[in-house]
């Protein structure tokens, strides 16, 4: 997919984009090393002779250059000479201290100007054929869950789980994971990000299932809290709270209100039954190549959410010493609401 004409609208001559996402989407191939220059008139893709076949075979109309990885920067600089360049973008969010240095030092010459903001700004609003691969992502990561909780059974880890996730995602199709599954079973489920543990699960336990797998690059992302038996009656009361919170952010989020706005729907509720302070994150972010990107929905996110945004919605209750609950689907903002792309039930009991 050519993503190209949306940046030039500013004083940048030319861009150098390293950070593997990035050069996936503005290109359609995906390497572990490389760079991609793209200016006005022309678009060079560098990598090494391992994607020569992969290059020459997806990018057409590009210029490609094949060097060892020594002769990255020579060639990156070359590149901008021959184009007449001046001033360089480059991806300030992304590059450690030692890296900017080492760039620093190989442009001498150029005015390096910082383009992560306006990179992601164009990364924002997915593309039809995006939120195609995105939706086949989150297809593949349902059909891992419904295979893994048909399995799961009292006395199975935490860590048992998440090799059946990973085992299911890969066996229907995925080509990688989002993020490490999140796996968290009775006590365990107040922390949002636990790390899966040998914690062993007793029956009337909540487990919470935070997982999405990556499809051609695209990443999915769901999460459901379940259990196989009867669990604190608080929780069930807090569990009831969050699914009822995300109902009313789900029929309210539209394109042309803020991050801050789409937030306090589901806050607001939460809030009103006693929780607020057990909801410390934001109710949700955008999915793309990268499991969290711009724009964020969460208190004081004043960017305006557009139509074909792709955002996640994921109240949750969080209390220590007792456990917690988090409910998560995927949606396409659209003008008049959003389309749902997570289609999982959300059925306490499994």
């Amino acid at each position: 997919m050519d993503n190209t004409n949306s940046l030039f609208n500013n004083i940048i001559d030319c861009y150098l984009l390293i950070n593997e996402d990035n050069r996936q989407y503005f290109s359609g191939l995906r390497t572990s090393f490389g760079g991609v220059i793209l200016n006005k008139k022309a678009k060079y893709y560098i990598t090494d002779f391992r994607y020569e076949y992969a290059a020459k075979e997806a990018l057409n109309g590009w210029e490609l250059k094949f060097v060892k990885y020594s002769e990255f920067y020579d060639t990156v600089k070359a590149i901008l000479h021959s184009l007449g360049a001046k001033t360089v973008g480059f991806e300030d969010q992304s590059l450690t201290y030692s890296e900017f240095q080492n760039l620093k030092e190989a442009l001498n010459g150029f005015e390096l100007i910082p383009c992560s903001d306006i990179v992601d700004t164009c990364r924002m609003v997915k593309s039809e054929e995006e939120i195609k691969l995105i939706k086949i992502s989150q297809e593949i990561t349902e059909k891992a869950l419904c295979a893994t909780l048909e399995r799961i059974k009292p006395k199975m880890s935490e860590r048992d789980v998440c090799a059946e996730i990973i085992y299911n995602m890969y066996l229907n199709g995925a080509d990688g994971l989002s993020f490490e599954p999140i796996v968290a079973m009775g006590v365990n489920t107040y922390k949002p990000h636990h790390s899966y543990s040998d914690y062993r699960l007793d029956k009337d336990d909540f487990i919470t299932l935070d997982i999405g797998c990556k499809y051609k690059g695209y990443c999915s992302d769901m999460t459901r809290t379940v259990t196989l038996g009867e669990p604190d009656k608080k929780l069930i009361e807090i569990y009831n709270i969050v699914k009822k919170a995300q109902e009313y952010a789900l029929s309210s989020i539209k394109a042309g209100m803020t991050g801050h706005e789409a937030d306090s729907f589901a806050r607001e509720y939460i809030t009103a039954n006693g929780y607020g302070k057990e909801f410390g994150h934001g109710l949700g972010h955008s999915v793309g190549l990268f499991i969290h990107e711009n724009p964020r929905l969460g208190v004081g996110s004043k960017t305006v959410l557009k139509e074909n945004m792709v955002v996640t919605v994921e109240p949750g209750i969080y209390i220590q010493g007792l456990g917690g609950v988090r409910i998560e689907d995927m949606i396409v903002v659209k003008k008049d609401g959003n389309i749902n792309l997570t289609n999982f039930s959300k059925d306490m009991k499994i």
